[in-house]
């Protein structure tokens, strides 16, 4: 029998301690009422030691411990590299000196090799966790037989981000002009893996980054209240859900033209946050939390930070997988377009949309929940928003995981009621339907057609829209309570404003139109039960009955083809940014 001791804050906390977390240099404890965050700086040579016949030893931090017996496994076999650990956190919720802790692993394993373990799991048998997970290292649990050994890990191929790719759509860069203008810039990436019933939603944002920190009383009287910071949020298996923030942006960077970006919430103390795309490994050398994203790779960790009091929500998240982009936004072969059209080059009708791939296939794995989710080739899109804030109100539904038809299907739909520009307030409803079939695409936007609905407070979709040769349909309900996500806001910077679910039931028809108007054969017909749904903004007194309005002016304006990348690229160096 050896003893652990497990750090605890001086006494005042340690009557209302419920958690302790450790997420690579930062010591976090988590009380009744609030969370306490300490930096810390370890070395390997104490951390983590764990050899035969030796006891789990966390190194003494702060003046008070509480011992805890623990038994070891006479197999167990040496961790003396801390980069094997990628993240850990150790519950306390009812810890006491009767905590046993526990380690065994499969004796069929001769050392520790990155490529043959997974996540590292810790269990007290009392009713408190004790998890350390690992994206290149795993312990087979107490009860794993050595039948029972997991599969090959999937490896990600990490490949930089080429010049002038294919699938590449406008406005797929960073947007920050470099002025103080409220601004912020959003972007949104999922995976879908159909043979478990799960998706990940990762949600990046940024405010206001002219101001790097909060801003002064000085700047507050000369610019107005802004709200600043970057956040990384990801909606998760079993609609759990993460967030970590911070109000200071400074090492936040965005690729002027180009899908990439990343943020470093905690750097190594020895080396620089990255400020542009990297290879993974100098990432993870690099950045201890944080994440970085391209449009062919995703990588990152981040702690919870405790803000969020209304989602069951995981103490950690990392995750690294490599994507194939399928479609953009248009045709496969042909030259992809803005999602909302040439005037998305000038600010204004913000906030600004684009869909930045509407269907890939993406291949790596995520950590969450104490799980280890493993894909490949599994469905994926991403998309963005920038500009001052988000409408007024809205819907959105997004799926690419389709039953009933042969071939990649990717639907897109979101509708607002947002503000036209002006000096007073005056609002249009706004939608559009966008659909990828077989490489082609349908298309159904204000400026060619109509789009209608019918949009419930939650839980019901009902979206259609005709152009000059198609009409199509969507409907979708989900029992699902929904998750709440945060959004941009003028009025309260990154908060509560959405409701996700990922859990939708969506069925999708298209129809070509016949000479009169109405419908002709039928060229899809598909149905889903992963259907990505979303409502946001307010308020929503009731169901929501509307149908797009573009004035005229606008809608004649928006037909015209205008290649503003074209013109552009006459001079490039007149090429604003984000485009």
């Amino acid at each position: 029998m050896s003893v652990t001791r497990v750090a605890q804050t001086y006494t005042p906390l340690a009557q209302t301690c419920t958690q302790l977390q450790v997420c690579n240099g930062t010591f976090i404890v988590v009380t009744k009422k609030k969370k306490k965050r300490f930096q810390f700086k370890f070395q390997t040579s104490h951390f983590f030691q764990v050899s035969k016949f030796s006891p789990f030893y966390f190194p003494p931090l702060i003046s008070d411990f509480r011992d805890i017996p623990i038994s070891m496994d006479p197999n167990i076999y040496s961790l003396n590299q801390l980069h094997q650990f990628s993240s850990c956190f150790l519950g306390l919720h009812s810890l006491n000196s009767k905590s046993t802790l526990k380690f065994s692993q499969s004796s069929t394993f001769n050392a520790f090799s990155p490529r043959e373990l997974g996540p590292l799991r810790l269990g007290f048998r009392s009713n408190s966790p004790v998890v350390a997970c690992s994206s290149v290292s795993e312990i087979e649990s107490e009860t794993s037989s050595p039948a029972a050994k997991r599969s090959v890990s999937v490896s990600p191929v990490y490949v930089p981000t080429p010049v002038n790719r294919e699938t590449r759509t406008p406005h797929s860069g960073y947007h920050f002009d470099g002025t103080t203008r409220q601004f912020f810039e959003g972007w949104y990436f999922k995976v879908s893996i159909p043979e478990r019933k799960q998706s990940f939603c990762f949600i990046y944002s940024v405010e206001n980054p002219a101001f790097k920190r909060t801003l002064t009383p000085l700047e507050m009287l000369q610019h107005g209240p802004r709200f600043t910071g970057v956040g990384a949020q990801v909606l998760g298996a079993n609609g759990k859900y993460i967030c970590q923030y911070s109000e200071e942006s400074q090492n936040f960077w965005g690729s002027r033209h180009e899908l990439a970006l990343g943020n470093t919430f905690v750097a190594n103390k020895a080396s620089r946050p990255p400020s542009k795309e990297v290879p993974p490994q100098e990432f993870n050398r690099k950045v201890l939390e944080g994440f970085q994203v391209s449009p062919l790779w995703n990588q990152g960790f981040i702690c919870d930070d405790g803000r969020t009091y209304y989602a069951k929500t995981v103490n950690t998240a990392r995750w690294e997988y490599s994507t194939r982009p399928i479609y953009g936004w248009g045709d496969v072969g042909s030259k992809q377009k803005s999602t909302a059209g040439w005037a998305a080059a000038l600010p204004i009708f913000e906030p600004h949309w684009q869909i930045c791939m509407a269907s890939g296939l993406s291949t790596g794995w995520i950590e969450w929940d104490g799980e280890r989710f493993e894909f490949q080739d599994a469905p994926s899109y991403s998309e963005k928003n920038w500009g001052g804030g988000f409408p007024r109100k809205w819907f959105w539904a997004q799926c690419n995981v389709f039953e009933g038809a042969s071939g990649k299907i990717s639907l897109t739909t979101a509708g607002g009621l947002r503000q036209l520009p002006g000096l007073t307030e005056t609002f249009e409803n706004t939608a559009l339907i966008g659909v990828h079939y077989d490489g082609i695409f349908y298309e159904f936007v204000p400026w060619n057609g109509v789009v209608t609905w019918e949009i419930a407070q939650w839980g019901y979709w009902n979206i259609a829209a005709e152009n000059k040769t198609h009409l199509v349909e969507l409907e979708a309900t989900t029992t699902d309570s929904g998750t709440t996500l945060l959004a941009p806001t003028v009025e309260a910077g990154l908060t509560p404003a959405c409701l996700d679910t990922c859990l939708g039931d969506l069925t999708l028809k298209i129809w070509e139109k016949n000479v009169g108007g109405s419908k002709g054969k039928l060229i899809l017909d598909v149905k889903s039960d992963m259907a990505a749904l979303e409502v946001g903004g307010g308020p929503w007194f009731n169901t929501w009955k509307g149908k797009t309005t573009t004035p005229e002016v606008i809608k004649s304006a928006l037909q015209v083809p205008i290649d503003v990348e074209g013109i552009f690229g006459l001079a490039p160096f007149l090429k604003p940014p984000g485009l």
